[in-house]
């Protein structure tokens, strides 16, 4: 619970950003990103206009204030220019989930192998590129299969003075690179690298540890979310960090599993913190510059399937957190979810928003979650802005497991994925594809949402990517809109015991299998549609439209109403009407009028687009560019691509 504390333009202001005068007060990428937000009077041209963080802005609405693409003609966007990574030759595809940074005419991007590349904004030439593992090879297997999110920007607001790129690997480690160059600073961390797990104990750094999701900076801080083992047996422990950006000396680290004498310590019972791993922010981080705070999204604690060596609610799992960036201490938090049994991890930043109440304007934190809900918290306080009840749950029946009674559910806004899964919602795309998904579910525990893992096999609704995933939300300043993208995906827990020998290692239980519950052609067994696009008003909690997202064109040709897809990528919201988002398994990237959600554009992509875009502008011209590496959990094609879009000069 929250704990107080103690398919017409009108201009930016893009060219103060590229001005040298205030170039030179900039002291950090926050500050960059809030004058990205901010504009000159109405008729200035802009010429020069970046996304200099992943979320753009520090608190991570992913908004822009660019319009020269709008609804008007945003039909006539077509690539301006492709960037390939040359990363398929003699190797296996990877996705890339990177969302560019792009500063001054420079755009930063990391690559599926992890590369870092700086390239001309405006017409994708390579400047330079930095390969981590060139001659620096991994040391530990990085966690989460390598996978990166994008980088950060550093600058120390001097006249030709210092900027660097901060890179995070998921194999533990932070590189810092001259923006100019690419070369490493060699005066950050061990000549231009830190190794993350130097406070670690042998044993913990021998385990998966390392950041996926960007780093983010406040004046000469950098702060890291992490990803870890989720179990079973012992994980990497989940803290957020913070580091000094010139030395790479470690500031400070929140105990996100709290100790002795730390708040929440008691939530753990049986002395079960110790070497406890997870509630960790993997999905990356947002920042108040103002007030001097960082938020945070926390996952579950491991074992992810069975808490029965973990009694207790487990804070700060599952947790919106905000800490004290100077000095690493709580201001206050609130858990979403008590004793996690799904991997239902809050696994993204929250976005910093605006909410009016009764004609007051109140700076307010949305989190959007994986089971399908948005909560949404007073920024300074972490007080709801909407009621939240305590509703009866399903206890478990595993030997030695206690699953929480209760679990805390927002009035508003409404739940923006499906909520329970039985016969009444079953598939309805075809006869057979029904009576394969009954034969299933006959065998297996079903219902409402937290129902606990069972040894019979119980259906998981959302599934584990969601509800909201790392796709996160986008969020309008200007009319209070939050756009999410979810996937109604459910899957099927069964526990089993280890085998032989194991259970000293991994505990009393495994799971089975990340098992999707699918029909006899494979598509999703709930009725669709299986993705969707939703517009939330935060001002009042309710919805203001929703679509399918994504299209099986088989299905279409069979005359199914678009079912939407799975998406994993998310969405960015600009001035000029629109909503771009790709994610699909379609292999397509969109563009919906923000006010409607009516599709106005969508182009076919070399690969998947399985990350969030980015809007920028050069030179007077606007560009809209996302990562195309297709592969990953979709398991269509792999890419290599980063595809930039704009109107026809």
């Amino acid at each position: 619970m929250y704990d107080e504390p103690r398919r017409g333009t009108r201009r930016g202001v893009a060219d103060i950003v590229q001005a040298r005068g205030l170039r030179m007060r900039l002291c950090s990428i926050a500050v960059s990103c809030l004058l990205a937000l901010t504009g000159p009077a109405a008729g200035q041209a802009p010429q020069d206009a970046g996304w200099p963080g992943v979320g753009n802005d520090p608190g991570c609405m992913r908004y822009s204030r660019l319009d020269q693409i709008n609804r008007s003609n945003v039909a006539q966007l077509k690539p301006a220019w492709v960037y390939h990574t040359g990363e398929l030759k003699g190797r296996a595809g990877k996705t890339i989930e990177c969302t560019p940074v792009v500063v001054d005419g420079a755009m930063y991007i990391t690559t599926g192998y992890l590369r870092v590349v700086a390239l001309d904004a405006a017409t994708g030439k390579e400047r330079w590129q930095f390969d981590p593992l060139k001659d620096h090879p991994f040391v530990r297997r990085p966690a989460s299969g390598g996978v990166n999110r994008g980088c950060a920007f550093w600058s120390d607001g001097k006249p030709d003075g210092a900027r660097r790129i901060i890179h995070g690997t998921s194999d533990g480690r932070l590189f810092s690179l001259d923006a100019q160059t690419g070369k490493l600073d060699t005066a950050f961390g061990d000549r231009g690298v830190r190794d993350l797990r130097l406070e670690f104990d042998p044993e913990t750094a021998a385990l998966d540890y390392g950041p996926t999701s960007a780093p983010v900076v406040w004046r000469d801080t950098i702060l890291i979310g992490v990803s870890c083992g989720e179990g079973p047996g012992r994980a990497a422990p989940g803290d957020i960090r913070a580091f000094d950006v010139r030395t790479g000396k470690q500031l400070w680290a929140f105990h996100t599993v709290p100790r002795p004498g730390e708040f929440g310590n008691e939530t753990w019972e049986a002395g079960s913190w110790k070497n406890r791993g997870g509630a960790n922010a993997w999905g990356g981080l947002s920042i108040d510059e103002k007030r001097g705070l960082v938020f945070a999204g926390l996952g579950s604690a491991a074992f992810d399937f069975y808490g029965g060596d973990r009694r207790g609610d487990n804070l700060f799992a599952n947790c919106t957190i905000a800490l004290d960036i100077q000095t690493g201490k709580r201001v206050w938090h609130f858990q979403t979810l008590r004793h996690d049994l799904w991997d239902h991890d809050l696994p993204v930043y929250p976005n910093l928003v605006t909410v009016t109440r009764d004609g007051k304007i109140i700076d307010a934190v949305a989190q959007v979650t994986k089971t399908g809900y948005v909560f949404v918290f007073h920024r300074e306080t972490g007080k709801p802005l909407f009621e939240i009840e305590e509703r009866p749950v399903a206890p478990s029946d595993v030997p030695g497991e206690r699953a929480a009674a209760t679990q805390p559910i927002p009035r508003k806004p409404p739940p923006f994925s499906a909520q329970r899964f039985d016969e009444t919602n079953v598939t309805n795309i075809g006869p057979a594809n029904r009576a394969s998904v009954l034969e299933q579910l006959a065998k297996l525990r079903r219902g409402p949402a937290f129902n606990p893992p069972s040894t019979q096999g119980t259906v998981v609704i959302p599934g584990y990517h969601g509800g909201a995933n790392w796709s996160g939300a986008s969020f309008d300043p200007t009319t209070g809109l939050l756009y999410v993208n979810s996937n109604n995906v459910p899957n099927i827990i069964t526990l089993a015991e280890p085998k032989p020998g194991e259970k000293a290692r991994v505990g009393p239980y495994v799971n089975k299998g990340y098992v999707r519950f699918l029909d006899s052609e494979g598509y999703p067994a709930i009725k669709p549609p299986w993705g969707m696009l939703t517009a939330i008003k935060l001002n009042t909690g309710d919805f203001a439209w929703r679509i399918p997202l994504g299209e099986h064109s088989e299905l279409t040709a069979r005359g199914i109403p678009r079912t939407g897809t799975e998406t994993f990528g998310g969405s960015i919201v600009t001035a000029g009407g629109l909503v771009f988002i790709a994610g699909t398994k379609d292999e397509r990237i969109h563009a919906f009028d923000k006010a409607t959600g009516r599709m106005l554009w969508e182009h076919d992509l070399p690969a998947g687009g399985y990350a969030t875009p980015a809007t920028y502008q050069v030179n007077g011209r606007q560009y809209v560019v996302i990562a195309a590496g297709g592969a990953g959990k979709l398991g269509t094609k792999p890419g290599d691509a980063f595809v930039a879009f704009s109107l026809p000069e």
